[in-house]
């Protein structure tokens, strides 16, 4: 039995199912935090796959060849830094009222009649440097007067919003899944944001503008007085003067900047002769931590110590925008270390071995295992570390392209939004946000997020066909 379990496609096959069942029934059922449970699936995995015990955990001695540090560093190293100052720059950008001179510049570029299109876009490009829940806590007051303004449902203009943070917060750097899949695949930042780009805008447009509009005049939601009354208080108490706000341009500048320099550094490293001159300066710029660093640096400067912000103030922001931080990047750590067992144990040849045998693209088997995590245990970071864990092996042999590698995470992180229900953080957070019952969620929100999975997964397939 141990042999068979150990050594044949079947045994090894079996592993591998039995191991994502065991993490989902410790994260459902048992209410096990994710990365406690990637981590203890993960040493199950490895011993009952014979992986012996110092290549598995190191001696006494030295750890540091082993599968669990390894497992940890390998993508800890890549994503830490680029997650923690992506953190502070959208937290330096929503403190200094970036957000509402985005949305009144919007607001009064695209008139009333087109307030919702604004808004979205608003969510669009504010929701590169922040998180999907900060932005939505930045944002909904604006929602709410403009639909009050307009006496329409508020779900008109929530949609739109919500449906630009998603896709921003899904397919592109800095945010924690796509730069942790871009890790765990081995792929550039900067095709990451090339076809993140790609994926993201067409399913905005059909969910945040089409389905949005469509919805929005079916169910009516009226703007409850107490969150009118409840933004102007949260805008009061976080400082929201007026005196002097940043300009449109310095905004769109400090956001811009970083995804200017990564894709300079991607392009130069393709274009330009290696061990140049100019090539050592793009690859220096491009490289996403450095790039973040001076988009940050010129952040805390420029939106905070000229506009008044004290020393205290900024480090305060900083800490307190980093805490949430910490949870994010056990889990891709945690993730890490499951895939390098995979990969050790042979799991992942035995499943690349089996897809090529049937025939079953790559992207599709990611696009799938991806959704199946993500309806079952509700968060999206998980199921995009725990897919590209998966994954990773299998791609291995397959000799894929950067840009086709790229497209693989796209059919992932595509994957970890559909379906977003009651085991999800996000649907509550909409829900309590937007003063929408379970029904309304269910019937706007969750069938939002459906569309843009699927067409985002459209989209990155029919990529892959011509990349």
């Amino acid at each position: 039995m141990i042999d068979w379990l150990q050594h044949s496609t079947g045994g090894l096959l079996t592993l591998a199912v039995v191991s994502i069942a065991l993490l989902l029934l410790l994260i459902i059922k048992f209410k096990v935090e994710p990365f406690i449970a990637l981590i203890v699936v993960a040493l199950l995995v490895a011993l009952a796959a014979g992986v012996p015990v110092e290549a598995l955990v190191g001696s006494a001695q030295k750890a540091s060849d082993s599968l669990l540090e390894k497992g940890f560093g390998s993508i800890l190293g890549h994503i830490a830094a680029i997650i923690g100052l992506g953190t502070l720059l959208g937290a330096i950008l929503e403190a200094s009222g970036g957000a509402q001179v985005l949305m009144d510049k919007l607001m009064s570029a695209f008139g009333e009649k087109r307030a919702p299109v604004a808004i979205g876009l608003a969510g669009l490009i504010f929701g590169v440097p922040v998180f999907f829940d900060i932005g939505i806590f930045v944002l909904a007051p604006l929602v709410y007067v403009a639909a009050k303004r307009s006496g329409k449902s508020i779900v008109l203009f929530a949609m739109p919003l919500l449906a630009g943070l998603s896709v921003m917060h899904a397919f592109m750097p800095p945010h924690p899944g796509p730069v942790a899949a871009a890790g765990l695949l081995g792929v550039s930042l900067g095709w990451i944001i090339i076809m993140g780009l790609a994926v993201a805008l067409p399913s905005w447009f059909v969910g945040g503008v089409l389905y949005s509009y469509w919805i929005g005049k079916r169910i009516n939601v009226p703007v409850p007085e107490e969150m009118l009354a409840a933004a102007e208080v949260a805008r009061a108490e976080n400082g929201g003067d007026d005196r002097d706000p940043p300009s449109l341009g310095l905004v769109l500048a400090i956001i811009g900047l970083p995804l200017v320099l990564i894709l300079a550094g991607t392009f130069g490293s393709i274009l330009l002769t290696k061990g140049s001159k100019l090539y050592s300066i793009a690859t220096f710029f491009g490289t996403p931590a450095v790039a973040l660093t001076i988009s940050v640096l010129l952040a805390f400067w420029l939106l905070g110590f000229r506009r008044g912000m004290t020393r205290e103030k900024v480090a305060e922001l900083s800490s307190a925008s980093l805490k949430p931080v910490a949870m994010i990047l056990l889990v891709v750590g945690a993730g890490g270390f499951f895939g390098a067992v995979l990969a050790a144990t042979g799991i992942g040849k035995t499943l690349a071995n089996e897809l090529s045998g049937i025939g079953l693209p790559v992207i599709a088997l990611a696009y799938v295992i991806s959704c199946v995590i993500r309806i079952a245990q509700g968060s999206a970071t998980v199921a995009i570390v725990t897919t590209a864990g998966i994954v990773a092996p299998v791609l291995k042999d397959l000799d894929y392209s950067q840009p086709q590698l790229a497209l693989v995470v796209m059919a992932i992180a595509s994957g970890s939004i559909i379906a977003s229900h009651v085991n999800d953080g996000g649907f509550w957070i909409v829900s309590r946000y937007f003063g929408l019952s379970v029904k309304e969620t269910l019937q706007s929100w969750t069938v939002l997020e459906t569309i843009l999975s699927v067409v985002g997964f459209v989209v990155a397939a029919l990529l892959s066909l011509v990349v």
